[in-house]
Protein backbone atom coordinates (compact mmCIF):
# COMPACT_ATOMS: atom_id res chain seq x y z
CA UNK A 1 0.00 0.00 0.00
CA UNK A 2 1.62 3.74 -1.14
CA UNK A 3 2.31 5.79 2.27
CA UNK A 4 0.52 8.55 2.68
CA UNK A 5 2.66 11.79 3.08
CA UNK A 6 1.65 15.51 3.56
CA UNK A 7 0.37 17.88 0.73
CA UNK A 8 3.01 19.87 -1.40
CA UNK A 9 4.21 23.04 0.14
CA UNK A 10 2.95 22.09 3.50
CA UNK A 11 5.18 20.52 6.50
CA UNK A 12 4.65 19.20 9.82
CA UNK A 13 5.90 20.97 13.06
CA UNK A 14 7.55 18.04 14.72
CA UNK A 15 8.35 18.15 18.80
CA UNK A 16 12.03 18.87 18.46
CA UNK A 17 10.72 21.88 16.44
CA UNK A 18 7.91 23.08 18.85
CA UNK A 19 9.78 25.13 21.38
CA UNK A 20 11.05 27.24 18.86
CA UNK A 21 7.82 28.69 17.51
CA UNK A 22 6.57 28.38 21.56
CA UNK A 23 9.26 30.81 22.39
CA UNK A 24 8.85 32.88 19.15
CA UNK A 25 4.54 33.35 19.85
CA UNK A 26 5.69 33.95 23.36
CA UNK A 27 7.73 36.88 22.33
CA UNK A 28 5.17 38.33 19.96
CA UNK A 29 2.03 38.12 22.38
CA UNK A 30 4.22 39.58 25.36
CA UNK A 31 5.18 42.62 22.88
CA UNK A 32 1.79 43.72 22.05
CA UNK A 33 0.51 43.28 25.28
CA UNK A 34 3.04 45.49 26.33
CA UNK A 35 1.95 48.01 23.85
CA UNK A 36 -1.87 47.90 24.81
CA UNK A 37 -2.70 45.17 22.06
CA UNK A 38 -5.63 42.58 22.23
CA UNK A 39 -5.82 39.43 20.69
CA UNK A 40 -8.08 38.24 17.67
CA UNK A 41 -8.84 34.99 15.87
CA UNK A 42 -10.74 35.03 12.37
CA UNK A 43 -12.20 32.12 10.82
CA UNK A 44 -9.55 30.38 8.48
CA UNK A 45 -11.72 30.70 5.40
CA UNK A 46 -13.81 33.79 4.04
CA UNK A 47 -15.84 34.72 1.13
CA UNK A 48 -13.65 35.60 -1.67
CA UNK A 49 -14.77 38.55 -2.61
CA UNK A 50 -13.38 40.24 1.04
CA UNK A 51 -9.92 39.06 -0.44
CA UNK A 52 -10.44 40.33 -4.14
CA UNK A 53 -12.31 43.96 -3.01
CA UNK A 54 -8.99 44.48 -0.15
CA UNK A 55 -5.93 42.61 -1.60
CA UNK A 56 -6.55 43.88 -5.30
CA UNK A 57 -7.95 42.08 -8.63
CA UNK A 58 -4.16 42.18 -10.13
CA UNK A 59 -2.54 41.24 -7.26
CA UNK A 60 -0.66 37.71 -8.15
CA UNK A 61 -2.43 37.00 -4.60
CA UNK A 62 -6.01 37.08 -6.08
CA UNK A 63 -5.07 36.08 -10.04
CA UNK A 64 -2.84 32.66 -9.14
CA UNK A 65 -2.28 32.46 -5.30
CA UNK A 66 -5.69 31.54 -3.71
CA UNK A 67 -7.34 28.61 -2.75
CA UNK A 68 -11.03 28.74 -3.77
CA UNK A 69 -14.26 26.80 -4.44
CA UNK A 70 -17.78 27.22 -4.52
CA UNK A 71 -19.49 25.78 -2.15
CA UNK A 72 -22.49 23.72 -1.90
CA UNK A 73 -24.80 26.83 -1.23
CA UNK A 74 -23.22 28.64 -4.58
CA UNK A 75 -20.88 30.70 -2.17
CA UNK A 76 -17.20 31.41 -3.24
CA UNK A 77 -14.81 30.74 -0.40
CA UNK A 78 -11.06 30.52 0.15
CA UNK A 79 -8.56 30.28 2.57
CA UNK A 80 -7.44 33.33 3.65
CA UNK A 81 -4.20 34.57 2.01
CA UNK A 82 -3.71 36.91 4.18
CA UNK A 83 -4.94 38.40 7.60
CA UNK A 84 -5.57 42.03 7.59
CA UNK A 85 -8.36 41.78 5.29
CA UNK A 86 -10.09 39.46 7.89
CA UNK A 87 -9.30 41.43 10.57
CA UNK A 88 -11.06 44.33 9.44
CA UNK A 89 -13.93 42.62 8.45
CA UNK A 90 -14.30 41.69 11.59
CA UNK A 91 -13.93 45.44 12.88
CA UNK A 92 -16.27 46.47 10.62
CA UNK A 93 -18.99 43.32 11.04
CA UNK A 94 -18.55 43.23 15.05
CA UNK A 95 -18.56 47.58 14.97
CA UNK A 96 -15.35 47.67 17.21
CA UNK A 97 -15.06 51.28 16.37
CA UNK A 98 -17.89 51.93 18.68
CA UNK A 99 -16.11 50.22 21.80
CA UNK A 100 -12.93 52.40 21.39
CA UNK A 101 -11.76 55.41 19.55
CA UNK A 102 -8.43 53.26 19.01
CA UNK A 103 -8.23 49.86 18.41
CA UNK A 104 -5.45 47.53 18.86
CA UNK A 105 -5.48 44.13 17.87
CA UNK A 106 -2.79 41.40 17.04
CA UNK A 107 -2.96 37.78 15.50
CA UNK A 108 -1.23 35.06 14.49
CA UNK A 109 -2.46 31.80 12.79
CA UNK A 110 -1.80 30.00 9.28
CA UNK A 111 -2.47 31.30 5.69
CA UNK A 112 -2.82 29.83 2.18
CA UNK A 113 -1.06 30.69 -0.96
CA UNK A 114 -0.39 28.09 -4.06
CA UNK A 115 2.77 29.47 -4.41
CA UNK A 116 6.45 27.84 -5.86
CA UNK A 117 7.80 26.76 -2.12
CA UNK A 118 11.09 26.85 -1.33
CA UNK A 119 12.96 27.62 1.98
CA UNK A 120 11.03 29.47 4.26
CA UNK A 121 7.76 29.96 1.90
CA UNK A 122 5.27 27.48 1.52
CA UNK A 123 1.63 27.43 0.34
CA UNK A 124 1.07 26.77 4.15
CA UNK A 125 2.27 28.88 6.06
CA UNK A 126 2.08 31.18 9.44
CA UNK A 127 2.24 34.80 9.91
CA UNK A 128 1.74 37.17 13.02
CA UNK A 129 1.06 40.53 12.65
CA UNK A 130 -0.47 43.95 14.24
CA UNK A 131 -3.12 46.31 13.37
CA UNK A 132 -4.33 49.67 14.73
CA UNK A 133 -7.58 51.02 13.55
CA UNK A 134 -8.56 55.00 14.54
CA UNK A 135 -5.55 57.09 14.20
CA UNK A 136 -3.91 58.75 11.45
CA UNK A 137 -0.99 60.76 13.74
CA UNK A 138 2.37 59.96 12.88
CA UNK A 139 2.79 58.54 16.28
CA UNK A 140 0.65 55.92 15.81
CA UNK A 141 3.09 54.79 12.48
CA UNK A 142 6.18 54.82 15.13
CA UNK A 143 4.22 52.93 17.74
CA UNK A 144 3.44 49.96 15.46
CA UNK A 145 7.13 50.20 14.12
CA UNK A 146 7.95 50.18 17.66
CA UNK A 147 6.29 47.32 18.36
CA UNK A 148 8.22 45.58 15.12
CA UNK A 149 11.34 46.40 16.45
CA UNK A 150 10.90 45.54 20.16
CA UNK A 151 9.92 41.65 18.89
CA UNK A 152 13.35 41.91 16.56
CA UNK A 153 15.21 42.90 19.75
CA UNK A 154 13.46 40.30 21.69
CA UNK A 155 14.08 37.34 19.06
CA UNK A 156 18.21 39.38 19.29
CA UNK A 157 17.64 39.96 15.38
CA UNK A 158 17.76 43.71 15.25
CA UNK A 159 21.66 44.14 14.13
CA UNK A 160 21.09 41.90 11.62
CA UNK A 161 17.70 43.87 10.84
CA UNK A 162 17.40 47.02 8.77
CA UNK A 163 14.71 49.26 8.49
CA UNK A 164 13.34 50.28 4.89
CA UNK A 165 10.99 53.06 5.05
CA UNK A 166 8.63 55.34 2.62
CA UNK A 167 5.50 56.99 2.24
CA UNK A 168 3.79 56.43 -0.95
CA UNK A 169 0.83 59.39 -0.35
CA UNK A 170 -2.09 60.15 -0.50
CA UNK A 171 -4.36 59.63 -3.52
CA UNK A 172 -3.71 62.71 -4.72
CA UNK A 173 0.07 62.22 -4.51
CA UNK A 174 -0.10 58.40 -6.23
CA UNK A 175 -2.41 60.30 -9.35
CA UNK A 176 0.02 62.20 -10.58
CA UNK A 177 3.31 59.76 -9.81
CA UNK A 178 1.66 57.38 -11.20
CA UNK A 179 1.00 59.53 -14.61
CA UNK A 180 5.13 60.45 -14.25
CA UNK A 181 6.20 57.06 -13.66
CA UNK A 182 4.22 56.16 -17.07
CA UNK A 183 5.77 59.12 -18.89
CA UNK A 184 8.93 57.89 -17.61
CA UNK A 185 8.97 54.25 -17.93
CA UNK A 186 6.96 54.42 -21.52
CA UNK A 187 10.47 54.59 -23.41
CA UNK A 188 11.48 51.02 -22.10
CA UNK A 189 8.67 49.06 -22.29
CA UNK A 190 9.38 46.58 -24.38
CA UNK A 191 12.28 46.04 -21.88
CA UNK A 192 10.49 44.91 -19.21
CA UNK A 193 8.81 41.55 -19.02
CA UNK A 194 5.52 40.92 -19.33
CA UNK A 195 4.64 40.51 -15.69
CA UNK A 196 6.18 44.44 -15.37
CA UNK A 197 4.01 45.20 -18.61
CA UNK A 198 0.44 43.78 -17.07
CA UNK A 199 1.19 46.03 -13.92
CA UNK A 200 2.18 49.37 -16.22
CA UNK A 201 -1.31 49.12 -17.24
CA UNK A 202 -2.86 48.00 -14.21
CA UNK A 203 -1.12 49.25 -11.03
CA UNK A 204 2.72 50.95 -12.42
CA UNK A 205 4.31 51.29 -8.71
CA UNK A 206 4.21 47.41 -8.40
CA UNK A 207 6.89 48.12 -11.11
CA UNK A 208 9.24 49.91 -8.35
CA UNK A 209 9.33 46.69 -6.61
CA UNK A 210 10.56 44.27 -9.77
CA UNK A 211 13.41 41.41 -8.78
CA UNK A 212 14.75 41.86 -12.41
CA UNK A 213 18.49 43.95 -12.33
CA UNK A 214 17.70 44.84 -15.70
CA UNK A 215 14.98 46.63 -15.07
CA UNK A 216 15.74 48.28 -11.71
CA UNK A 217 18.63 49.50 -13.72
CA UNK A 218 16.16 51.29 -15.51
CA UNK A 219 14.61 52.69 -12.91
CA UNK A 220 17.26 54.27 -11.53
CA UNK A 221 16.44 57.54 -13.10
CA UNK A 222 12.76 57.20 -12.35
CA UNK A 223 10.92 60.13 -10.87
CA UNK A 224 10.48 59.96 -6.68
CA UNK A 225 6.95 59.75 -5.29
CA UNK A 226 8.37 62.06 -2.27
CA UNK A 227 8.52 64.47 -5.29
CA UNK A 228 4.81 64.44 -5.31
CA UNK A 229 3.98 64.40 -1.74
CA UNK A 230 1.05 66.60 -0.55
CA UNK A 231 1.93 69.22 2.03
CA UNK A 232 0.02 66.53 4.55
CA UNK A 233 1.99 63.54 3.19
CA UNK A 234 5.79 65.25 3.71
CA UNK A 235 4.91 66.62 7.40
CA UNK A 236 3.21 63.35 8.25
CA UNK A 237 6.28 61.45 6.57
CA UNK A 238 8.93 64.27 8.48
CA UNK A 239 7.23 63.18 12.02
CA UNK A 240 7.63 59.69 11.77
CA UNK A 241 11.52 59.60 10.91
CA UNK A 242 11.76 62.04 13.95
CA UNK A 243 9.95 60.25 16.30
CA UNK A 244 12.14 57.21 15.33
CA UNK A 245 14.67 59.25 16.02
CA UNK A 246 13.60 60.34 19.01
CA UNK A 247 13.37 56.40 20.40
CA UNK A 248 16.32 55.37 18.37
CA UNK A 249 15.64 53.41 15.76
CA UNK A 250 17.26 53.12 12.87
CA UNK A 251 16.14 53.14 9.58
CA UNK A 252 17.00 53.85 5.84
CA UNK A 253 14.99 56.14 3.11
CA UNK A 254 13.96 53.79 0.03
CA UNK A 255 11.98 55.68 -2.66
CA UNK A 256 11.20 52.20 -4.65
CA UNK A 257 9.25 50.66 -1.92
CA UNK A 258 5.81 49.99 -2.04
CA UNK A 259 4.69 46.93 -0.60
CA UNK A 260 2.52 44.56 -2.77
CA UNK A 261 -1.04 44.80 -1.77
CA UNK A 262 -3.26 47.12 -3.20
CA UNK A 263 -4.83 48.50 -0.37
CA UNK A 264 -1.66 50.59 1.04
CA UNK A 265 -1.33 53.84 1.51
CA UNK A 266 0.75 56.74 3.00
CA UNK A 267 3.54 55.04 5.25
CA UNK A 268 4.87 52.05 3.99
CA UNK A 269 7.78 49.54 5.52
CA UNK A 270 9.68 46.41 5.30
CA UNK A 271 12.42 44.90 8.01
CA UNK A 272 14.67 43.12 6.06
CA UNK A 273 17.16 40.61 7.26
CA UNK A 274 20.77 39.34 6.17
CA UNK A 275 20.67 36.22 7.65
CA UNK A 276 17.63 35.28 4.84
CA UNK A 277 19.87 35.80 1.56
CA UNK A 278 18.53 37.19 -1.16
CA UNK A 279 14.31 36.87 -0.31
CA UNK A 280 15.31 38.61 3.00
CA UNK A 281 12.49 40.44 3.77
CA UNK A 282 11.41 39.88 7.19
CA UNK A 283 8.45 41.65 7.90
CA UNK A 284 6.50 44.17 6.63
CA UNK A 285 3.84 47.02 6.66
CA UNK A 286 1.94 50.03 6.35
CA UNK A 287 -0.90 52.41 6.01
CA UNK A 288 -4.40 51.24 4.89
CA UNK A 289 -6.66 54.61 5.54
CA UNK A 290 -9.23 53.36 2.73
CA UNK A 291 -9.01 49.50 3.18
CA UNK A 292 -12.48 50.04 5.95
CA UNK A 293 -14.55 52.03 3.96
CA UNK A 294 -13.31 49.57 0.37
CA UNK A 295 -14.91 46.81 2.97
CA UNK A 296 -18.10 48.86 3.31
CA UNK A 297 -17.46 50.50 6.84
CA UNK A 298 -17.48 53.72 8.12
CA UNK A 299 -14.30 55.99 6.56
CA UNK A 300 -11.25 55.14 9.05
CA UNK A 301 -7.56 55.04 9.32
CA UNK A 302 -5.41 51.53 9.77
CA UNK A 303 -1.91 50.82 10.08
CA UNK A 304 -0.46 47.45 10.85
CA UNK A 305 2.25 44.58 9.86
CA UNK A 306 2.58 41.06 9.14
CA UNK A 307 5.25 38.98 9.32
CA UNK A 308 6.07 35.20 8.70
CA UNK A 309 6.98 32.87 11.54
CA UNK A 310 9.31 30.51 9.17
CA UNK A 311 11.27 33.17 7.79
CA UNK A 312 11.32 34.17 11.21
CA UNK A 313 12.79 30.90 12.77
CA UNK A 314 15.24 31.05 10.00
CA UNK A 315 16.70 34.33 11.03
CA UNK A 316 16.41 33.14 14.67
CA UNK A 317 18.62 30.61 13.77
CA UNK A 318 22.12 32.05 13.79
CA UNK A 319 21.00 34.69 16.47
CA UNK A 320 22.19 33.85 19.98
CA UNK A 321 18.60 33.37 21.67
CA UNK A 322 18.22 29.88 23.36
CA UNK A 323 15.99 28.40 21.33
CA UNK A 324 16.48 24.88 23.13
CA UNK A 325 13.83 23.45 24.67
CA UNK A 326 13.98 23.39 28.69
CA UNK A 327 14.62 20.06 30.31
CA UNK A 328 12.58 17.78 31.94
CA UNK A 329 12.58 17.92 35.68
CA UNK A 330 12.09 14.40 37.39
CA UNK A 331 12.02 10.85 34.79
CA UNK A 332 10.66 8.55 37.77
CA UNK A 333 11.68 5.01 37.36
CA UNK A 334 9.13 2.56 38.56
CA UNK A 335 10.53 -0.93 39.55
CA UNK A 336 7.73 -3.58 39.75
CA UNK A 337 3.60 -3.56 39.43
CA UNK A 338 3.25 -2.73 43.33
CA UNK A 339 5.33 0.70 42.93
CA UNK A 340 3.01 1.67 39.93
CA UNK A 341 0.69 3.26 42.13
CA UNK A 342 2.54 5.11 44.12
CA UNK A 343 5.05 6.07 40.87
CA UNK A 344 1.61 7.53 39.89
CA UNK A 345 0.27 9.43 42.53
CA UNK A 346 3.79 11.09 43.71
CA UNK A 347 4.13 11.74 40.08
CA UNK A 348 0.81 13.61 39.68
CA UNK A 349 1.50 15.44 43.32
CA UNK A 350 5.07 16.72 41.59
CA UNK A 351 3.42 18.28 38.52
CA UNK A 352 0.97 19.95 40.77
CA UNK A 353 3.82 22.02 42.01
CA UNK A 354 4.52 22.79 38.43
CA UNK A 355 7.52 20.49 38.02
CA UNK A 356 7.64 18.86 34.92
CA UNK A 357 7.40 14.85 35.21
CA UNK A 358 7.69 11.37 33.18
CA UNK A 359 7.17 7.91 34.45
CA UNK A 360 7.61 4.65 32.54
CA UNK A 361 5.08 2.70 30.91
CA UNK A 362 6.54 0.18 29.46
CA UNK A 363 7.82 -1.50 32.76
CA UNK A 364 11.18 -2.09 31.32
CA UNK A 365 14.46 -2.63 33.39
CA UNK A 366 15.93 -0.12 36.44
CA UNK A 367 19.01 0.27 33.55
CA UNK A 368 16.85 1.06 30.71
CA UNK A 369 14.78 3.49 32.58
CA UNK A 370 17.98 5.32 33.99
CA UNK A 371 19.11 5.16 30.09
CA UNK A 372 16.28 6.68 28.80
CA UNK A 373 16.35 9.30 31.50
CA UNK A 374 19.84 10.25 30.46
CA UNK A 375 18.83 10.53 27.15
CA UNK A 376 15.82 12.88 27.43
CA UNK A 377 18.70 15.14 29.65
CA UNK A 378 15.98 14.64 32.87
CA UNK A 379 17.97 17.02 35.59
CA UNK A 380 16.35 14.47 38.57
CA UNK A 381 15.51 10.49 39.10
CA UNK A 382 13.37 9.27 41.49
CA UNK A 383 13.49 5.57 42.09
CA UNK A 384 10.66 3.60 43.86
CA UNK A 385 10.34 -0.08 44.00
CA UNK A 386 8.80 -3.34 46.84
CA UNK A 387 11.36 -2.04 49.34
CA UNK A 388 10.79 1.75 49.27
CA UNK A 389 7.22 1.06 49.35
CA UNK A 390 7.65 -1.07 52.34
CA UNK A 391 9.64 1.83 53.79
CA UNK A 392 7.90 4.74 52.71
CA UNK A 393 10.92 5.97 50.89
CA UNK A 394 12.01 7.13 47.37
CA UNK A 395 15.31 7.47 46.00
CA UNK A 396 16.56 10.90 44.66
CA UNK A 397 19.53 10.87 42.16
CA UNK A 398 20.83 14.46 40.71
CA UNK A 399 22.00 12.88 37.18
CA UNK A 400 24.43 15.43 36.35
CA UNK A 401 26.31 15.39 39.74
CA UNK A 402 25.55 11.78 40.20
CA UNK A 403 24.51 12.04 44.08
CA UNK A 404 22.25 9.97 45.51
CA UNK A 405 20.12 9.88 48.70
CA UNK A 406 17.03 8.25 50.20
CA UNK A 407 13.92 10.83 51.11
CA UNK A 408 10.69 10.35 53.03
CA UNK A 409 7.48 9.44 50.82
CA UNK A 410 5.54 12.44 53.02
CA UNK A 411 8.67 14.72 52.83
CA UNK A 412 9.07 14.53 48.56
CA UNK A 413 7.26 17.53 47.68
CA UNK A 414 8.77 20.03 50.27
CA UNK A 415 12.26 18.36 49.38
CA UNK A 416 11.79 19.64 45.71
CA UNK A 417 10.28 23.13 46.37
CA UNK A 418 13.48 24.01 48.40
CA UNK A 419 15.66 22.43 45.95
CA UNK A 420 13.95 24.56 42.88
CA UNK A 421 13.28 27.47 44.89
Amino acid sequence: MKQLRSVKGTHDILPNEIYKWKQLETIVSQACEQFGYHEIRNPIFEETGLFSRSVGEETDIVTKEMYSWEDIDGKHLTLRPELTASVTRAFIQHNLGNQSPIQRLYYSGPLFRRERPQKGRQRQFHQFGVEAFGSNNPEQDTEIIAIAWRILSQCELEKETILNLNSIGSQECRNKYRTALKDYIQPYIKDFSQTSQHRFETNPLRILDTKSEKEQTILKEAPKISDYHTRNDSSHFDSLIGFLKDISIPFSINHKLVRGLDYYTGTVFEFNSGNLGAQDALLGGGRYNGLVETLGGKPTPGIGFAAGIERFLIAMEQSKLDTKESNLDIYFVCLGEKALSSVLEISQKLRGIGLKVISDTLRRSMKSQLREANKLEAKYALMIGENEINDGNVIFKDLSKGIQKTILQSDIINFFEELTN
